[in-house]
Formats: C-alpha cells, sequence, structure tokens
C-alpha cells in the first residue's frame, strides 16, 4: 500500500513540475492550492468511514487552464474497527486520491470532466470517470454523474443546489443540499438490503452542507495574508430512501446501526 501511494505521489509531483517549468518558460502561471481538513468524522456517500476520532485530510491542487490535478489524503487518528485484530497491518493513513479534470465555461453552463483513483488501504483500490454540468443562475444546480468501473461498478448521480450570502470583511456563507441516487451493477458491492441477492437501485444520501470561509486579511494584517483562508463547516448526511436507510445502517461502524450522521471540523488553505 506505502508503495503505490508513493508511486502515485511521485507520479503527480514529476507531472507538476515538469508543466511548471514549461510554463514558466512559457511565461505563464499555473495556480495551486494547499489545505488540509480537520474533521470530526469522514463520512462518503452516507457511508461511515471513521467513528470517535478525528480525521485529517491534507490535499494538493494544480490547475491551469481548465486543466487540474489533485492529491488527497485521509488520516485517522484511531481507526475504529468492533474486531481490534481487523486492524493488524494497516495504517492510520487508510486513503489516497488523485483526481485529473478539465473544466469549461460555456456561458450559462460549465462543465467538468475527470478521473479520480482510490488509493485504499483497507478495500480494494477504485477508479472513476466522472461528468458535471452546472447551470450559472440562481442556486447554481449541479448534476454530476460518478461510474465506477474497476472492482466496485456502479454508477452515482447527485444533484447539488447550493447559494452563497456575502458578509462584512470578504468573509461569506455557503450553503450547499444535495441528494442521490446510486444504481450497482454488482450486488457483492451494493446490495439491496431487502434481496442480498440483488443489486441496489434507489434513491441513496442526503447532505446539508454549512461553511464559512474566512481569508486571513478579514482580522490581521501582514504581508501575504491574502493567500491564507480558514473555513469552518457543519454536514448533515441522511437517507433519502427506505432501501438507503438500511444500507447505511448495515454499513455503520460499531453496532450502532447509525444512518444520519452530524460531524463537522475546519480547513487551513493556502492559495497562490
Amino acid at each position: 500500500m506505502k508503495k503505490r501511494i508513493m508511486t502515485l505521489a511521485s507520479t503527480l509531483i514529476i507531472v507538476f513540475f515538469v508543466l511548471s517549468a514549461g510554463l514558466v518558460r512559457a511565461g505563464e502561471k499555473p495556480e495551486a492550492d494547499l489545505s488540509f481538513s480537520l474533521l470530526s468524522q469522514y463520512i462518503w456517500r452516507g457511508y461511515e468511514l471513521s467513528k470517535d476520532s478525528m480525521v485529517v485530510q491534507p490535499s494538493a491542487t494544480v490547475s491551469f487552464k481548465g486543466f487540474s490535478a489533485n492529491l488527497w489524503g485521509n488520516w485517522d487518528t484511531d481507526l475504529y474497527d468492533g474486531k481490534p485484530e481487523n486492524l493488524e497491518g494497516h495504517d492510520n493513513y487508510n486513503e489516497t486520491d488523485i483526481t485529473f479534470s478539465y473544466a469549461r465555461d460555456f456561458g450559462m453552463v460549465s462543465a467538468e470532466v475527470g478521473y479520480i483513483y482510490y488509493a485504499l488501504d483497507m478495500a480494494d483500490d477504485s477508479q472513476e470517470f466522472y461528468v458535471s454540468g452546472t447551470l450559472n443562475v440562481l442556486l447554481s444546480p449541479t448534476l454530476t454523474v460518478y461510474r465506477e468501473f474497476a472492482h466496485y461498478p456502479s454508477t452515482y448521480i447527485e444533484l447539488a443546489v447550493s447559494h452563497s450570502f456575502e458578509l462584512p470583511r470578504d468573509i461569506s456563507l455557503e450553503l450547499e443540499l444535495s441528494g442521490s441516487y446510486l444504481a450497482s451493477d454488482d450486488n457483492e458491492a451494493y446490495a439491496d438490503p431487502d434481496d442480498p441477492d440483488d443489486d441496489y437501485s434507489n434513491l441513496h444520501d442526503g447532505r446539508l452542507s454549512v461553511s464559512m470561509p474566512v481569508p486571513f486579511t478579514a482580522f490581521l494584517n501582514f504581508s501575504g495574508a491574502e493567500y491564507f483562508t480558514i473555513t469552518p463547516e457543519v454536514n448533515w448526511v441522511f437517507p433519502l430512501s427506505g432501501d438507503a436507510s438500511k444500507d447505511m445502517a448495515d454499513a455503520a461502524l460499531g453496532d450502532s446501526r447509525n444512518n444520519n450522521f452530524v460531524y463537522g471540523g475546519a480547513t487551513f488553505s493556502l492559495s497562490f
């Protein structure tokens, strides 16, 4: 696992430096964003992936003329499993994702396509292609379709709306509401809770997110403060159907069978 993560990370770093060198010689400059999030829990598409521990999620993104490359990771400060012996040989740093994407604005519509590689410590690695479209109108409705094609063949469709309220000192209040539909091609990956021999196909998880990006310049005055931002956030994840309620509860860690999750934290970011 560690060797695979290092290989993937090294490849991304090499690509970044090669591209950066060429862009500098051409007199053009890419954009970069470095961040790390401190969150009370790791919830992914309605599934509980951590419990009773804080997670740290570093991220690095390089973008140029619509093309982007992102390296993201998850470090669980205290891995949880009902059976401690299941954790033997596993690291607290248990996931590394690499995303390559291209985005373009067409006026009323913005579109993005991408590829994601999920390097996982406690499961088979996963790969996805995705396509996303946003209407540049009130609430910015965004439809994203993810297609997994490696070990968990399925289609995950998410519809989200969002709005930003401008506050004093360049602070903003960001609200987002999303809902999803999950259609699996493999009952071993996602099974119908009422019929384990059938594939899952139904509405799945919803999410309400509230965040507040605060630039350092709102309260601090020093050279370079404009590059830094802290963003506190709180999220509520909930099932959208009876099948989703059972599926999320069945996947919950421990004996809680919880299918509603409220978690939050903050993200520190440096953009230049």
